[in-house]
């Protein structure tokens, strides 16, 4: 399949030639770290801008409230991804390393088994979004519209939590597969889709805010039937070919499979929902600081979403090419990809964060409706303290890479735990209780990804998730 140029792979590229000349990356691996690495990021610009639109249409059609209602409701939709995200992280390591050591039995095996877990752990989470989405969204704010609001977007959209999870599986099996472009293709075209039904709901026949949740709902269903069709026939309409197949008619309870990816998964579940679950709080602690300021909060963290997507891109790309050479027994250079790839995502984020520093105003302008509201300040100065705390992203996406493709997920979990509520949570709350005021929330951004940066990549300079990925290679796979 050809693989066209784009301005993201392009300004990849040139960080990473650079890095090259100076030393620091070599040049084979920086070419194979782009090509795996542009289109997750694409990606994630797609869905996170998809977010974004979401916000900004819901804002320009109902104002204020209709945006802190979605951004409150969308830390519950965030569960999907917690969930899913979880068991795909079990995915990609198993998928990675059986792709690399061509055990492609075992490889259907952990895709079958993927697709089955993930959706009976979030048919459960569908259902008591939708039976206590009001009750839900108590728990957070005092405002009574933003509450309305987001509980009508919050019943509907949970209905797509299971296809949500099931494309996470979809995606990350390709990318174990050394393909990120074709789940590329279809995870962005579908948030594509999404922003075309959301501009024909919302505006179009005046839905609101359950327009928007329509339309999300809508296009995880048909990236899922996308992924579907490409892993059992090879190939899914307009996507194109897919690097493997998953026969539909095998063992999906694989008891050892299973248990494998609840080994590695769970930690990775749980570091998503100690970031997810530490939402509430700090949102909670937003809504002590009036609705204009809740607005503002929650258009940086959409803008915020769409500067971190660097990190899924070097992130997912690291625990392929680490997992494809722990699956191949090739430890050295398993190494050598993990401490590239963390200088290629530092550069990588240094050179976005500079470009939204310098154009924060005008994106925040593009989420309300009254350019003199006191929400647009707030924001602007919300996406600068985020232009700082981001680069360390970098370090930190890029460092669990490795101990995700080794099974070694523990480490990104406590990471994240201790970032979010021993340190970004209690600086968030002295901002509302002090004088330390707005600066508390700036400091939370920071802490959010300081300390995980430094966790994590003190547990990958210590080598010992090399060994620990002795134990789920396949076949058990010897390191050299």
């Amino acid at each position: 399949m050809s693989r066209v140029s784009n301005p993201v792979k392009v300004l990849i590229l040139w960080v990473g030639l650079a890095l090259t000349r100076a030393g620091l990356i070599d040049r084979h691996r920086a070419r194979r770290i782009t090509d795996l690495a542009w289109p997750r990021v694409v990606t994630g610009i797609a869905r996170m801008s998809k977010n974004a639109v979401d916000v900004a249409m819901v804002g320009i059609a109902a104002g204020s409230g209709a945006i802190a209602g979605v951004g409150f409701a969308g830390s519950y939709w965030g569960l999907a991804f917690a969930v899913g995200g979880g068991v795909a992280g079990g995915t990609i390591a198993l998928v990675s390393q059986s792709f690399g050591a061509d055990a492609d039995g075992e490889l259907g095996r952990a895709v079958r088994s993927s697709a089955l877990l993930v959706v009976v752990l979030t048919l459960p989470v569908t259902a008591g979004l939708w039976a206590f989405s009001t009750g839900l969204l108590d728990l957070i704010s005092n405002d009574p519209e933003a509450i309305e609001l987001g509980s009508r977007y919050l019943r509907v959209v949970s209905v797509g939590v299971p296809f949500a999870a099931l494309n996470l599986i979809g995606s990350r099996t390709l990318v174990g597969a050394d393909d990120a472009y074709t789940a590329m293709l279809a995870r962005a075209g579908g948030a594509a889709v999404n922003v075309g039904i959301n501009a024909v709901l919302i505006f179009g026949l005046d839905m609101g805010v359950v327009g928007a949740a329509i339309g999300t709902v809508l296009s995880n269903v048909v990236v899922a039937a996308t992924f579907a069709t490409g892993l059992v026939f090879g190939r899914a309409p307009v996507v194109g070919a897919f690097p493997v197949t998953v026969s539909p008619t095998g063992r999906y309870l694989d008891g050892g499979m299973v248990r494998q990816l609840v080994s590695i998964g769970l930690p990775v579940m749980g570091r998503n929902l100690a970031w997810r679950l530490a939402d509430f709080p700090l949102l909670a602690i937003v809504d002590v600081f009036g609705q204009n300021t809740a607005a503002a909060y929650v258009i940086a963290r959409r803008i915020w979403g769409i500067m971190n997507t660097p990190g899924w891109g070097f992130g997912l790309a690291s625990s392929s090419l680490v997992g494809q050479e722990l699956g191949d027994g090739d430890e050295r250079t398993a190494e050598a990809y993990g401490r590239e790839i963390v200088r290629f995502a530092v550069a990588v984020y240094a050179v976005s964060a500079v470009l939204i520093f310098l154009f924060a105003e005008p994106i925040v302008l593009a989420f309300v409706d009254d350019p003199t509201t006191s929400t647009v300040p707030i924001a602007v100065s919300l996406v600068y303290a985020a232009c700082v705390a981001t680069v360390l992203q970098g370090v930190s996406k890029g460092a669990a890479g490795p101990l995700d493709a080794s099974g070694d997920t523990r480490w990104p979990f406590y990471s994240q735990a201790i970032g979010m509520f021993a340190f970004s949570i209690p600086l968030a709350y002295l901002g509302a209780i002090t004088s330390l005021g707005l600066w508390g929330l700036y400091l939370a951004f920071v802490a959010e990804t300081a300390v995980p940066a430094v966790i994590n990549y003190h547990r990958f300079a210590t080598g010992k998730w090399k060994v620990i990925s002795r134990s789920y290679g396949p076949q058990g796979t010897p390191g050299d």
